[in-house]
């Protein structure tokens, strides 16, 4: 920051666009009193009027500017990524994303497309819901999020008439190979019928010695 700029607003180097709007507001205040009065005071303040309206205008471009740096920098950044991602190169995309100190809804978006390719299918949903919450008329997420819920809920569909069908599967195995006296408790089981032979061999042999 021009560093008599900040001097003028009585400001020091690193002061944020709050600070400046409010040394600058005070300072006028003060200045557009004196400037009616007599003599050096009254042009004393004149002179300040015009400096501290220089200084706060130039002051907040600078802000402006570093901040239009910022914001292109981040999206070069996000840029770099997403042809990671393209690329195949997971685990590079990843670490540059860890990379990030702001984490706002474009952030968690590509999260969400990394977790989507490495088939972590709950993850990739969270993290879309994350950027939805950040920015919720962002069409772009909004769309992503309905697919990937209409994904989860066709595939849980499948599944859950995959499992129908083995179980039917199953049954039906059990209905038509299976040995009538084994199923349900139903007819004399085998061992039954041994039992009663031997007990009655034994009232034989009982009998023919009495």
């Amino acid at each position: 920051m021009n560093k008599k700029n900040l001097q003028i607003l009585g400001l020091e180097e690193g002061a944020t666009k709050e600070q400046i709007n409010a040394a600058y507001d005070a300072l006028r205040a003060k200045y557009l009193e004196e400037r009616f009065a007599d003599g050096e005071v009254g042009n004393n303040a004149a002179v300040m009027l015009t400096k501290i309206e220089q200084a706060h205008s130039e002051l907040l471009n600078e802000i402006a500017e570093s901040s239009q740096e910022g914001q292109e920098s981040v999206g070069s950044a996000f840029e770099k990524v997403e042809e990671l991602i393209k690329a195949g190169d997971l685990a590079e995309a990843q670490r540059a994303l860890d990379s990030f100190n702001e984490r706002g809804a474009r952030w968690h978006y590509l999260q969400s497309v990394l977790f989507y390719k490495k088939n972590w299918i709950n993850e990739s949903k969270k993290q879309l819901e994350i950027a939805l919450q950040l920015e919720p008329n962002n069409e772009k997420y909004k769309t992503a999020y309905k697919k990937l819920c209409d994904k989860i809920n066709y595939q849980a569909h499948n599944a859950h008439r995959a499992q129908n069908e083995q179980n039917q599967s199953v049954y039906e195995g059990q209905t038509m190979n299976s040995a009538p006296d084994d199923q349900m408790g139903g007819g004399m089981c085998q061992y039954c019928i041994e039992c009663c032979a031997i007990n009655a061999c034994i009232n034989c042999l009982c009998n023919g010695c009495c």
